[in-house]
């Protein structure tokens, strides 16, 4: 379970009592989640997630916070921040910055169907139309800079071919021009664990989108490719062709891709794939001190990444 900052049901409660939410019945902790500290709470007025931020500061915060917002009142399924008394969207708890949202029903899917695609493609481009109006700014937070960073800690532990294939991928990267490419806010990290599906007879129906701590602006594009990376792949992290069409044609009956997202689309899905690949590797060999936590296999994404540097998968 990732539980950075252990709290105890009495300092909740005393937390609880500048909102409006009632009095708490239960808490326990979230076993999903590598970046913050996350538990469910109950209250005698409902149920919501509660969230101890271990790497944002306050300052930065404000983006993510008032984006949900954003999105949940133009109808985009995703947790809404709960304000306490003051009108405020963020606290303070056992010495972290602590926020309350809505808790949303539904679970995740870990074998996705082309219905489950075709859900994921529509709402995606929902909530990229929706972000054009939200005034907030704030640099994809895993984007150019961040590897230029990153890269340099963690090919130390890399072998020779990995640390070709990183130095390779980061040059290829660096010499692609996205200025023509649709920008706004972006998730960014929308893999199947950030997704809640609950069935419906036989349609199963989406239900809410999590995670949004990892979001920021960025090319629309890139939002795709990594929700495609993750949704439409077999086990060997090939593209499944039935899966990518449905999404990428329900994505693209709401907003319709341009002439160069077509052209860049190849660079983007291994674009997508370097950032997790370098998530994951640093997440492996420099994690935080935490108490039962966890981190990705860094394979993974070193596969998917070899796959589109070989493999082009057009955007149609």
């Amino acid at each position: 379970m990732s539980v950075f900052t252990k709290v105890s049901p009495h300092q909740v409660s005393l937390w609880l009592e500048n909102y409006a939410v009632g009095e708490l019945v239960e808490m326990s902790g979230i076993a999903a989640g590598i970046e913050n500290t996350n538990y469910f709470v109950t209250t005698s007025q409902g149920e919501f997630v509660l969230t101890l931020f271990e790497r944002l500061t306050a300052a930065e915060l404000g983006f993510y916070l008032n984006l949900m917002a954003h999105l949940a009142h133009h109808g985009i399924p995703c947790p809404a921040p709960v304000a306490d008394r003051q009108s405020a969207l963020l606290g303070a708890l056992a010495g972290k910055p602590a926020t309350l949202v809505t808790r949303l029903s539904g679970a995740p899917i870990s074998r996705p169907t082309a219905q489950n695609c075709e859900a994921v493609g529509a709402m995606l481009a929902q909530m990229h139309l929706a972000g054009r109006s939200y005034a907030g700014t704030q640099e994809n937070p895993r984007g150019a800079n961040w590897w230029r960073e990153t890269a340099p800690k963690v090919t130390a532990f890399l072998d020779p071919s990995r640390a070709a294939l990183l130095a390779s991928e980061l040059e290829f990267q660096f010499g692609q021009r996205a200025e023509s490419l649709p920008r706004g806010p972006i998730h960014a990290d929308l893999f199947r664990d950030n997704v809640l599906f609950e069935s419906a007879g036989e349609a199963p129906r989406l239900r809410g989108v999590l995670d949004f701590y990892f979001a920021g602006v960025d090319t629309l594009l890139f939002d795709v490719a990594v929700t495609i990376n993750d949704w439409c792949i077999d086990d060997r992290g090939e593209i499944d062709a039935s899966r990518a069409q449905a999404l990428l044609g329900a994505y693209g009956r709401r907003r319709e891709f341009s002439p160069s997202e077509h052209e860049a689309w190849p660079a983007m899905l291994r674009a997508a794939a370097l950032r997790f690949w370098l998530s994951r590797l640093d997440d492996f060999y420099c994690p935080r001190p935490g108490e039962l936590t966890h981190a990705h296999d860094p394979e993974h994404f070193r596969r998917i990444l070899e796959l589109r540097r070989t493999k082009v998968c057009p955007l149609r």
